[in-house]
């Protein structure tokens, strides 16, 4: 795993794990484009889903990356600066494929700048409300306890605070969810769930346009 800091991006083996990311990048001011949770797959299968609790556009802080195709060849494409041309198209197709594509063995993540942070959780009664400032990650998680809403923001400290007071609920820790996927994290009415997709143990992926299978098998 490589940090950049200057140039604010990082370098990460498709396998590593989300939590060691977050564990790297601490004390650098620099945070990565997810929460600090655990999900199966590592890197590469948060890429390949399309991110996870994101509020913003996920594929443009995947800078580049190199992946395996299903029938063997390595791929790169993409970079290391953020208003970079080449192979641009095929790493915004990778990012949410869902492995169709293949599977990453490396990629480069933008990282954003932030001289705060707070990871809050309340419980949850439907509905993902509308906060100001909106939060750049937010989710839900359902429990013994019962389902959770759960809110990760960063940036200037006054920002921040003002997300504390606008979210409210308590102070939430690291979470690792693999031992709740043991079959890897597929869609489908799970306990967990973002703005985009809900998310079972195993399951399935969203059905694929024709042209989208038709560059998957020349790939």
């Amino acid at each position: 795993m490589e940090v950049h800091a200057a140039d604010q991006y990082l370098v990460a083996p498709g396998e590593a794990d989300l939590l060691e990311v977050h564990a790297r990048l601490a004390g650098t001011g620099l945070f990565p484009p997810f929460p600090p949770v655990e999900l199966p797959g590592g890197v590469g299968g948060l890429v390949a889903r399309g991110g996870f609790a994101q509020t913003f556009f996920f594929p443009a802080e995947v800078l580049g990356l190199t992946f395996r195709t299903p029938k063997g060849r390595r791929v790169r494409a993409g970079g290391v600066v953020v208003k970079n041309v080449q192979g641009y198209d095929l790493v915004r197709l990778f990012v949410g494929s869902f492995g169709l594509l293949g599977r990453a063995e490396e990629v480069v993540l933008r990282l954003r700048p932030g001289r705060a942070q707070a990871f809050l959780r309340r419980p949850f009664s439907g509905g993902f409300p509308r906060l100001v400032p909106t939060p750049r990650f937010l989710f839900a998680l359902e429990d013994e306890e019962g389902p959770w809403l759960y809110a990760y923001h960063f940036g200037h400290p006054k920002e921040v605070e003002r997300f504390r007071e606008a979210f409210g609920g308590e102070e939430a820790r690291p979470l690792d969810l693999r031992p709740r996927f043991p079959r890897g994290l597929g869609l489908g009415e799970g306990p967990l769930w973002d703005l985009r997709f809900r998310y079972q143990d195993g399951g399935a992926s969203p059905p694929p346009p024709p042209a989208f299978l038709r560059l998957a098998r020349v790939l």
